[in-house]
């Protein structure tokens, strides 16, 4: 037989993949209506959900008037995501779920509590061990389950606000529990900080009375200390030894000041005195009233000498008896300036004993002040010891105020408040019948719609050969007829029926070629088939076969009288070394081709079995027309084969079986019409790849097939053998043109030497 294509050649055609739907639309508007029907039956029926909401908001409740004093984060926000999640897993913790179900009695619906009104059935099951029995649970667990499974806490996004929803079967019931959450939760949280409050109180108390003693007694440890230290205390708290010293410092500086002041005027005078210079220059001269009134004195008798000058002379006894005078008053007024003088000394040497006498006391107040500074290191401890002691006493007592003036008058506000309550819900939000029955529609539409293409598709009936692809005719021999059945004594599916009758619509022309017929569809059979199709090689028999006497050659065979047998290019070997080289090259693939015919196809399968029995997954694939290589080994050729799986009328389930007398498998060539079979040829590369996948190797006895032929069979791990009984000039021809056409490692195998595949008691059944 003669198989041309590749799997790459294969196509899907898209109107014979969609067309699949307005062939089936009765099946999927069936289908959908039903699905639609159960689904509004369901709506319609189903027990009624209400839901209702209540949203609670975290917020600072406290004012700014009772605020308590030097809380600064008073504006600040009071909780950030994580103290927001946090309250949502307070509001549904299991204290509040209970005292929300006790306040409500919901322990006494059947809705929260299965144990109440239970149904016989669910009775049966319990006895029968078929379900737990809810009695097992205590009341309060029940009823909190069931309140968590209609219960949803959240946080709304980006907000401080936190939404309580549930959901029940009764509406009003649906918005009380919400609203029973909400402020139970409040309570809860005002409750917390009542009992915070108290505790600080009563902790606060008897802290306080401890601390006041310990302040007491800090104290007066400070001043015994200081009192035993002569630490006394100055006018600018600080030790009385360090103040004076401090202010004898001052005064020595003074002192020492004023002698070297009054040292150095004396000087001035002493040498203004021995060198005869002016003493007005002197401000402490100048300032001495006697030498004032001598100067006065002076400058009125110059004067008087000047008037008298003008009308007597200088011998006058009037003139002489002035400046007689006038000397008298200088030499005064420099005996004034030198007891001046001695009185600056004198009062330098009063300011230099007044100095020694404070250097002295200076000194001694040095060694009291260091001796001070010693002790006053244990009087700072002692005194820091008080100050803290004293700072949280302050604090105490403060914080004691504001805590009992809280808990006398019961104000503690909460940092939550309810800013939506729930409202009675006027529709159910389960079940939406519209909803419901709309998306069951569609959903239903596209799960049928898809189905049907993936059913298409799987079938082969929506592939096509690729634009550019090239088919050639297939070599068909015709089977004999006891292998042949009649299309009405089968049950063949609705597609392929319909593909049948379509396909009888056109005529089938016949020709044939050499030995063998070649059946080629017109082009109506072509669009049928998506495709220009070809056939499968060795497809099951025409039900109308021309004899092979009428054959027409296609081809003149050319002379062969001088063709010997390449014994140089190909051994000879049998059975156990053929076995042989599939296993050691790794092959997935053995085509074995027999050009005399069906003895010689015994190759194959004694090849077969011999992998099989080392262990090796082999299936054989029989192409042959008459069923050579499938009927030694099940005794029978009637089994489904390849050509009902082209024609999708089997599954690869319902076309493999097993050697009856070994481990190996076999797909014979099967019962279907070989017409259909025909139309699906394009998909034998892809059954090929799949066999390969699925068993080690696959060997395909095809029959007196050419290179052409067994084209489409082979891939990259693929070993052709020829089967030969005797070295004649037609097993030589075979040989020399699957060489030429591109079989170089060609190798002939030959069965002589073995009993006949089919011969009972040779082998054990599988």
């Amino acid at each position: 037989m003669s198989v041309q294509s590749a799997a790459a050649d294969v196509d899907v055609d898209l109107r014979q993949l969609f067309a699949s739907l307005a062939r089936n639309w009765l099946r999927i508007l069936v289908f959908v209506l039903v699905v639609t029907g159960l689904a509004f039956a369901f709506a319609s029926l189903a027990t009624r959900h209400y839901k209702a909401q209540t949203q609670v908001e975290i917020v600072p409740r406290e004012s700014i008037y009772t605020r308590p004093a030097g809380n600064a984060d008073g504006d600040k926000p009071i909780l950030d995501e994580q103290g927001v999640a946090t309250q949502v897993q307070i509001i549904s913790s299991n204290e509040i779920l209970k005292q929300v179900a006790q306040k409500l009695g919901l322990s006494r619906l059947s809705e929260f509590d299965e144990t109440i009104n239970m149904s016989s059935l669910s009775r049966v099951l319990i006895l029968l061990g078929l379900k737990n029995d809810p009695m097992d649970v205590p009341a309060d667990e029940r009823v909190l389950k069931k309140m968590r499974e209609k219960l949803n806490v959240y946080g709304v996004e980006k907000t401080r606000i936190i939404a309580i929803e549930f959901s029940s079967e009764d509406p009003k019931l649906a918005a009380a529990i919400p609203d029973a959450i909400a402020a139970a939760y409040i309570a809860g949280q005002g409750a917390a900080k009542r009992e915070s409050n108290t505790a600080a109180a009563n902790f606060l108390a008897p802290e306080i009375a401890d601390l006041s003693k310990q302040v007491k007694d800090a104290e007066a440890k400070v001043a015994a200390y200081r009192a035993q230290s002569d630490l006394l205390i100055g006018g600018n708290n600080s030790v009385l030894a360090t103040q004076q010293l401090a202010e004898l410092s001052t005064e020595l500086s003074r002192v020492r000041a004023n002698r070297a002041a009054a040292e150095g005027t004396a000087d001035n005078v002493r040498k203004a005195l021995q060198n005869g210079g002016s003493l007005d220059s002197l401000p402490e001269v100048l300032s001495s009233d006697l030498i004032q009134r001598l100067r006065e004195r002076q400058v009125e008798l110059r004067a008087n000498i000047a008037d008298m000058s003008t009308t007597l002379l200088d011998n006058h006894p009037r003139i002489r008896a002035a400046k007689s005078q006038l000397a008298d008053l200088d030499v005064q007024i420099r005996s004034e300036a030198q007891k001046v003088m001695k009185g600056l000394v004198m009062q330098a040497d009063a300011a230099k004993a007044r100095e020694n006498q404070l250097v002295a006391d200076v000194n001694t107040l040095k060694a009291a002040s260091a001796q001070a500074g010693e002790q006053q290191v244990g009087l700072d401890a002692l005194q820091r010891d008080a100050a803290a002691k004293r700072q949280q006493l302050e604090l105490y007592l403060t914080n004691y105020r504001e805590a009992a003036s809280r808990q006398d008058r019961n104000y503690v506000p909460v940092d939550a408040r309810i800013v939506s309550p729930a409202s009675v819900p006027a529709e159910p939000y389960f079940p939406k019948v519209g909803p419901i029955t709309g998306a069951a529609a569609a959903a239903s539409l596209l799960l049928a719609a898809v189905f049907t293409l993936l059913r298409e598709l799987f079938s082969g009936r929506a592939m096509r050969p690729a634009t550019g692809a090239r088919f050639e005719p297939i070599d068909e021999v015709p089977m004999p007829p006891t292998v042949h059945q009649e299309p009405s004594a089968r049950l063949e599916p609705p597609v392929a029926s319909e593909l049948a009758n379509r396909a009888a619509e056109a005529p089938l022309p016949e020709t044939v070629i050499g030995p063998e017929m070649i059946v080629q569809p017109q082009p109506a059979v072509e669009a049928v088939s998506a495709a220009h199709a070809a056939p499968v090689a060795g497809a099951a028999p025409m039900a109308e076969a021309k004899p092979m006497a009428e054959a027409k050659p296609v081809a003149e065979a050319e002379p062969v009288t001088e063709i010997q047998r390449p014994r140089s290019v190909l051994g000879e070997i049998d059975i156990e070394k053929a076995a042989e080289k599939l296993i050691a090259s790794g092959a997935a693939r053995a085509i074995f081709v027999s050009p005399e015919g069906d003895e010689a196809a015994a190759s194959a399968i004694l090849v077969a079995r011999e992998v099989s029995d080392a262990g090796l997954r082999v299936l054989l694939l029989d192409l042959t027309t008459s069923g050579a290589a499938s009927r030694p080994m099940l005794d029978s050729g009637l089994f489904p084969g390849i050509t009902d799986l082209l024609a999708s009328q089997a599954q690869f389930s319902d076309v493999i079986h097993a050697d009856l007398y070994s481990d190996c498998h076999v797909i014979p060539v099967g019962t279907a019409n070989p017409i259909r079979a025909m139309r699906a040829a394009d998909r034998l590369p892809i059954i090929m790849q799949s066999l390969t996948t699925a068993y080690d190797l696959v060997v395909v006895e095809c029959g007196p097939a050419d290179a052409q032929g067994i084209s489409r069979l082979g891939s990259d791990a693929t070993e052709v053998f020829l089967s030969m009984l005797e070295p004649d000039d037609e097993v030589t021809r075979a040989a020399v043109k699957l060489i030429e056409n591109g079989y170089p490692d060609l190798t002939l195998v030959t069965p002589l030497g073995h009993e006949p595949p089919g011969t009972p008691g040779r082998r054990s059944a599988a």
